[in-house]
């Protein structure tokens, strides 16, 4: 399943003009903060609109400005898992993952709630409440929440920034599980370099709320467009890149 954007967005002074199309697999939105990243995912689910262009998920259109198309969020089967992660503190990990589960029947919630916490190894955390929990069950617990529904792709948005290196290690792997057992596609936001030549299938390097380069990681980093990515592909990140 592709998704496929060509869009424009002006706010605050700030352009945004993105074109890309991706496939089944990773695709890592990779560069420095302020390029337009996280816009362009929010765009893509829905919750901000476009100034001008379309969106497309395979056959659908989610948003098309010629065509008057602004489907909402809620109709583009879409899980997200926000950069704070956005769990209810209030409500425990069964419950954060229930509700990730509205409009459905609540059987079928309460199966699906139960599938997840197994899936992700939350099974003895089902009624913690997030402050009690570590940050890397907090990830799963969010990523469960999104993925409940069993959305058509997933959307992160620099999900693992806040974690220290051995969990964000375990993270990766984990999203890795999520893309052959969901076998969907996956969209990552992120500006750590290891991260996004470790996971991804394809990178698309943005710069100024533009896409730079597109390919993959071996592909970016072995030939780099111009002397942005260049310098974006090396220090003080290329201690960490393998190869």
């Amino acid at each position: 399943m592709t998704i496929a954007l060509n869009i424009r967005k002006r706010v605050n002074g700030f352009s945004l003009d993105m074109s890309w199309a991706t496939g089944t697999g990773i695709a890592v939105l990779f560069g420095h903060s302020g390029a337009g990243k996280t816009m362009t995912l929010q765009m893509i689910a829905g919750l901000m609109q476009p100034d001008w262009g379309y969106i497309r998920f395979g056959n659908r259109t989610f948003f098309d400005s010629s065509r008057n198309i602004d489907l909402p969020p809620q109709q583009r089967s879409l899980g997200y898992v926000f950069q704070d992660l956005a769990l209810f503190p209030h409500m425990t990990v069964s419950q954060n993952i229930f509700y990730g589960g509205n409009g459905m029947p609540k059987d079928e919630k309460t199966e699906r709630t139960a599938e997840m916490i197994e899936r992700f190894r939350l099974s003895g955390l089902e009624n913690k409440l997030p402050p009690e929990i570590s940050g890397g069950q907090k990830q799963r617990t969010a990523i469960a929440r999104a993925l409940i529904r069993r959305p058509d792709a997933l959307l992160l948005d620099e999900p693992f920034s806040a974690l220290d290196n051995p969990l964000r290690i375990e993270m990766r792997e984990l999203l890795k599980e999520v893309r052959q057992g969901f076998d969907i596609p996956v969209v990552l936001v992120t500006h750590d370099l290891f991260e996004a030549y470790t996971l991804a299938d394809t990178m698309i390097v943005c710069g100024g709320g533009r896409v730079i380069q597109t390919g993959t990681p071996a592909e970016v980093s072995g030939r780099p467009a111009n002397a942005e990515v260049a310098e974006l592909m090396t220090a003080p990140w290329s201690a960490s890149v393998p190869g």
